[in-house]
């Protein structure tokens, strides 16, 4: 069936089974905080490339390209660059600016979609402590890496990622990976699969087994990210 239309603000989304062969499954609505959640919440995220003609899209893919935490495993570069104290890992401390940086191109996408309206949004379920950063900063202060998603109960929603230095962005995905182990999340949705990811170790489900797991765990109590954004300015590795 072809993808459906919804309006502003919609109290639900279209049936699974309007998505498309690529998991287009509506188009139109708004990027409230409010839509955004209840989208979530349904498998459902906004991709779409912004200008005069295209509406906002809303994906619900099949298969889903996620990763089980406690099954990362680092490269052996990658350990070594860990224990190099190379990196500093903070985590909520510039969302924004994290935001911003994830909005310019990237070697591994050919653009983006984080526009201005984008970032207001995550910033605003951000400050409701929903949405979360991670940071990578170089031995000189910089921020050169890292990554912002969603919390909703025991499930990470990756969003993007942004790397200036090498390692940088592996780096932060690999603290997001130590600490949802830690908080015994069984997967973090990546979305959709591409090299980069699957070269962390990212696999895909069918869109059944994530929307199975994701009613199982996004009613559950959501970790207090305040508890690690304490340690922000130490080295974690």
């Amino acid at each position: 069936m072809p993808p459906l239309y919804i309006p502003p603000y919609p109290k639900r989304f279209p049936e699974m089974s309007h998505a498309d062969d690529d998991g287009l499954l509506a188009y139109g609505g708004d990027l409230s905080p409010e839509t955004l959640l209840l989208a979530y919440k349904n498998g459902i995220f906004p991709w779409y490339n912004e200008d005069e003609k295209t509406p906002i899209l809303w994906w619900s893919p099949d298969p889903r390209c996620v990763i089980n935490p406690k099954n990362f495993k680092t490269s052996r570069s990658l350990r070594k660059t860990l224990k190099s104290g190379r990196f500093t890992i903070t985590v909520d401390h510039c969302f924004h600016q994290v935001m911003r940086a994830c909005a310019a191109p990237r070697v591994y996408a050919d653009n983006t979609w984080i526009n201005p309206k984008i970032i207001h949004s995550y910033s605003e379920l951000h400050q409701q402590g929903i949405a979360h950063s991670i940071e990578t900063w170089n031995e000189n202060g910089q921020l050169v890496g890292g990554l912002y998603g969603l919390n909703l109960g025991q499930l990470f929603f990756g969003e993007s990622m942004f790397s200036t230095e090498t390692d940088a962005s592996k780096v932060a995905f690999a603290y997001l990976m130590h600490i949802c182990a830690g908080w015994n999340f069984p997967i973090v949705d990546c979305q959709l699969p591409n090299e980069h990811l699957m070269s962390l170790g990212a696999y895909t489900i069918s869109r059944e087994e994530f929307l199975v797991t994701l009613a199982t765990y996004q009613h559950l109590p959501t970790p207090d990210w305040r508890l690690i954004q304490a340690m922000k300015h130490s080295t974690i590795f």
